[in-house]
């Protein structure tokens, strides 16, 4: 039998965490812990080790990102994390994930949405909306500045990789790759898979933050799909 997933809550306002637990709760998903702040996310996934975090960016004392940093800090069994936010634009939902979170979500986020966020990340899919993610990586993104948070070298990555990570950035869905590159989908889910492991990436989030801050992608390109989630 499946062991139920486990979340962990992690925002200051009662009225969501209530909500979003009742949500959860409805479609079998086990809220194991909750907190009000950072501090209270960081103690909470060491005492519960939930699967998916759910944490809001903007809380006292410790805030969502440093708590993101915290968590996420590539010791085995970690959790995955979804931001949550009421801007779609926002610098710190940038700097969350170019932390490791696997993406977000506003709060006015559908149930149905909800839980299958929570069901994608746990899997080990990145939650990407591609226009939406793309938009903050061309908003927030510094090319050559040292504060960026995911600095890689490309040198690693074939012509074809290169080419790959490319139009993953610009938005391209698994399925619309394997069109334009005249590949099998498998090949194309091969591909990403040895970017991600030759760049020590989570997942197609970072995938697109590099692109961008290496300078593969400009900031100014053109979207090239306008699709919903997409899952490596």
């Amino acid at each position: 039998m499946t062991e139920p997933l486990r979340v962990l809550l992690a925002d200051d306002q009662t009225l969501v965490r209530t909500g979003f637990r009742l949500i959860l709760g409805a479609d079998g998903i086990d809220v194991v812990a909750e907190a009000t702040n950072g501090t209270e996310a960081v103690e909470g996934v060491r005492r519960t080790r939930p699967d998916v975090v759910l944490m809001d960016v903007r809380m006292p004392e410790m805030d969502g990102l440093e708590a993101t940093r915290r968590i996420l800090t590539g010791a085995p069994g970690e959790p995955r994390v979804i931001i949550l936010t009421t801007f779609d634009l926002d610098r710190y939902v940038y700097a969350a994930l170019s932390a490791g979170a696997s993406g977000f979500l506003l709060k006015d986020v559908t149930p149905e949405h909800l839980t299958a966020a929570v069901r994608t990340v746990r899997t080990g899919d990145a939650l990407l909306a591609p226009a939406i993610t793309r938009r903050l990586v061309q908003r927030f993104a510094q090319r050559g500045s040292d504060t960026a948070a995911l600095h890689r070298d490309l040198a690693s990555l074939t012509p074809r990789e290169l080419e790959v990570l490319g139009l993953l950035a610009r938005g391209l869905s698994n399925a619309e790759l394997a069109t334009r590159l005249h590949l099998a989908e498998a090949t194309v889910k091969t591909y990403v898979a040895r970017i991600l492991a030759k760049l020590g990436l989570r997942d197609r989030v970072q995938a697109v933050i590099v692109a961008y801050e290496t300078g593969l992608v400009s900031a100014g390109a053109r979207e090239a799909a306008q699709q919903p989630t997409e899952q490596t």
